[in-house]
């Protein structure tokens, strides 16, 4: 399996930005599609981005154009790099891992993926 561990959150302005970044520990991580997912209190959690092995990449539309996902092989480490927060982006963002998926799947099934981080905070005021 993989363990997934978050790390980045934080407080932020509208405007600002802050990188997600999520370690990936165990076995065979080049081989699963990584994604970040994130839950606001009282709403359901949504796909955010998807990377599959390759590097093909997936968006939800709220994000096109100021999140971008990346992934560090060597590092067994993926990243969100979020740019022109805004206040409905505040949530809990986890990192998940599954290796039967791929980037244009894995947001549409937000409960459907295999390994969960704990999540990490982020936090935007207006």
């Amino acid at each position: 399996g993989v363990q997934l561990i978050e790390s980045g959150g934080g407080s932020v302005q509208a405007g600002g930005s802050l990188t997600l970044s999520c370690v990936a520990s165990g076995s065979s991580y080049d081989d699963y599609c990584m994604a970040w997912f994130r839950q606001a209190p009282g709403k359901e959690r949504q796909g955010v981005a998807a990377i599959d092995k390759d590097g093909s990449t997936n968006y939800q539309d709220s994000v096109k154009g100021r999140f971008t996902i990346s992934r560090d092989h060597a590092k067994t480490t993926v990243y969100l790099q979020m740019n022109n927060l805004k206040p409905e982006d505040t949530a809990t963002y986890y990192c998940a891992a599954d290796r039967r998926t791929n980037a244009n799947y894995a947001l549409l099934y937000p409960y459907g993926m295999d390994y969960w981080g704990p999540g990490t905070l982020v936090n935007v005021s207006s």
